[in-house]
């Protein structure tokens, strides 16, 4: 199994060194992808991935005896980029580069913040099942711009995760997206996490162990908690406007 960061052409996207322990087979991957900016062509920072790396520790723990394997993408630059959708991009790369190292292995792509945009646009690989994007940046609606689209996610599984207290990505937005997603495809939820801002600090445990529930189902079929089988089975709204609980991954397990 490739343990190295592996990385194309000079100035290219690059896939940072597998998380954790590596398993002896490898049957699932977790594409982390971090944060950006709306506009930029500079180089991602070197602390860029770090936002991603608890969830990376606690999927890697989690899922090691299962056979799953987590990379940070490392981007080519920190910007979206208007139309040229630099990081969406780069995630495709990614996808691409983990079929390569790994086969025909189920790969989630697991999004913060501007990297929440990238999974979800990146959604339609042909190797991606799985989509966890949280606290997403959306952009506003644009009459003269095409709205982000939803059709991509058609038989992927999507878990959106947002605080409600969010000042840096608007909820609404998340919100509205999982709205014209759910149409295009049912398996779409949104969790809420009351009174938490944008980094899902103050309910970390809560957001870590949902996150760990949706990839475990989605990559290795274990069964969801109960409020997760249930916000992928309820209609819109209720279904997108899931509370997350406190003490979820402790008391609320079937």
């Amino acid at each position: 199994m490739a343990q190295e960061g592996t990385a194309g052409p000079a100035g290219a996207a690059r896939l940072g060194r597998a998380i954790g322990t590596a398993p002896s087979a490898v049957g699932g991957v977790v594409l982390l992808l971090p944060g950006g900016a709306e506009t930029s062509s500079r180089r991602p920072s070197p602390l860029a991935g770090a936002g991603v790396r608890a969830l990376g520790r606690r999927l890697a723990q989690d899922g090691r005896e299962a056979g799953l394997v987590t990379h940070v993408v490392h981007y080519r630059c920190r910007g979206w980029n208007g139309a040229q959708a630099e990081l969406a991009r780069d995630t495709n790369w990614a996808a691409d580069e983990i079929v390569r190292l790994y086969g025909d292995v189920p790969v989630c792509l697991a999004g913060v913040d501007m990297g929440g945009r990238a999974a979800l646009r990146a959604g339609g690989h042909a190797a991606v099942n799985s989509v966890l994007a949280m606290a997403p940046w959306l952009p506003e609606d644009d009459v003269a711009a095409p709205p982000e689209p939803v059709k991509q996610l058609a038989g992927r599984r999507v878990l959106i995760v947002h605080g409600t207290n969010d000042e840096r990505t608007d909820p609404e937005l998340s919100f509205r997206f999982a709205e014209r997603a759910k149409k295009a495809n049912r398996d779409v939820c949104r969790f809420e996490v009351h009174s938490d801002g944008h980094r899902l600090q103050q309910h970390q445990a809560e957001v870590l162990a949902l996150a760990s529930d949706f990839v475990m189902g989605t990559l290795f079929g274990a069964d969801f908690a109960r409020p997760l089988e249930d916000a992928l089975a309820a209609p819109p709204p209720l279904g997108l406007r899931m509370p997350l609980a406190s003490g979820f991954g402790r008391s609320l397990r079937r």
